[in-house]
């Protein structure tokens, strides 16, 4: 079967040993889902672009949808389980996927963790999303 997403650009292999993305599981099963290597290394500068440009918690909230809606990566955003005193009591986290490539798993919580920096009512929302302001 012919799969669609090939005669697309694809994100280029990352020099062996250099990265632990497990692609070749993607490139092994012709089932599998292969959106992710949609995110090239240009597209990966706009998604960092456009996250550090958010203004408030939909919007973050939009783009979360839309990173796994259209790539199939799932970022969650969620207040440590201990005490938040600041941005850094925020776990940010991508989910382990075949094909997602380390310098992205880091470089995506990196540009949440700078936007959170420059736009603390964003921080605030997330906690107040997450009932950490005592309210019933």
């Amino acid at each position: 079967m012919h799969n669609p997403l090939t005669a697309l650009q694809l994100r280029k292999e990352c020099p062996p040993g250099a990265c632990t993305c497990k692609r070749e599981l993607l490139e092994n099963d012709p089932n599998s889902d292969i959106r992710v290597l949609l995110l090239t290394k240009e597209e990966e500068k706009k998604l960092i672009a456009r996250i550090e440009s958010i203004t408030n918690y939909a919007e973050l909230l939009y783009i979360i949808e839309r990173m796994q809606a259209q790539l199939g990566i799932v970022l969650t955003i969620a207040p440590s389980a201990n005490e938040v005193r600041t941005i850094r009591g925020i776990n940010i986290h991508l989910e382990e996927k075949p094909g997602l490539c380390k310098k992205v798993r880091q470089s995506i919580p990196a540009a949440v963790r700078r936007l959170l920096d420059k736009q603390p009512q964003i921080a605030y929302a997330i906690l107040d999303a997450h009932d950490l302001f005592g309210r019933s």
